[in-house]
């Protein structure tokens, strides 16, 4: 069975590597590049458009506008990319907050029969975009801590509805206390779960899927819905 799923990024975030198909990539070359290769079966419904400004909206005019786009959908693919927040602006000011927020709430619509219909928190999945070195190190960076080696997450280069689902696994949890005492995680451990693009792009029905399992097991995280 096909999904539904919403991608939400920052389109004119030009700070990442040029795809193969041309010169000056942004973000939404690579959701573009996305959409190519996604299954028949599969919907996409996309976010920001470009241009998009928000700063003089109502809290309910900005439902107004998602709605639409989200409420139909399942999974949330967030891209993460070296430019998405921008500098001097508020999170309630910018796009991707509140779609994020929006996804994760559980909301009623009436259907064409005039029935209460309510959706369910999406599935979430954040894709992280090589930067224009080709590096994902600005948010994934590979450690010599511990004996095996650990990843760093710079969660501090995201919004903050998004980083407060980042390691809230508060059931069936596996972390321990390793050199200087940080704390290491280690299997599923955040509902927002981070891959590399390059990862992703070969096999997104693999992640997605892992996304959908976190979902039908949501209790066992600690989920902020709110901007």
């Amino acid at each position: 069975m096909g999904k539904k799923i919403f991608v939400s990024y920052k389109y004119a975030d030009d700070q990442v590597n040029n795809l193969e198909s041309g010169e000056n990539s942004t973000v939404r070359d690579y959701v573009d590049e996305f959409e190519r290769i996604v299954d028949s079966s599969d919907d996409i419904f996309k976010g920001e458009s470009d241009g998009e400004d928000l700063s003089d909206l109502s809290d309910d005019t900005i439902w107004e506008t998602l709605k639409d786009r989200i409420y139909d959908s399942s999974v949330t693919i967030v891209f993460i990319s070296p430019g998405m927040k921008e500098t001097g602006k508020k999170d309630r000011d910018q796009w991707i907050p509140w779609e994020v927020s929006y996804s994760l709430k559980e909301t009623s619509r009436k259907n064409k029969n005039g029935e209460s219909v309510t959706s369910h928190s999406n599935a979430m999945l954040a894709v992280v975009l090589p930067d224009d070195n080709n590096s994902y190190t600005y948010y994934l960076e590979s450690k010599s801590c511990c004996s095996g080696g650990c990843t760093t997450h710079h969660t501090d280069r995201l919004f903050t509805i998004i980083k407060k689902n980042k390691f809230n696994r508060t059931e069936n949890a596996s972390k321990r206390t390793c050199d200087n005492d940080n704390t290491i995680w280690t299997g599923t451990c955040s509902y927002i779960e981070a891959v590399k693009w390059s990862n992703f792009i070969k096999n997104y029905q693999k992640y997605v899927d892992s996304a959908v399992d976190r979902q039908d097991h949501i209790d066992e995280y600690d989920i902020c819905k709110e901007v």
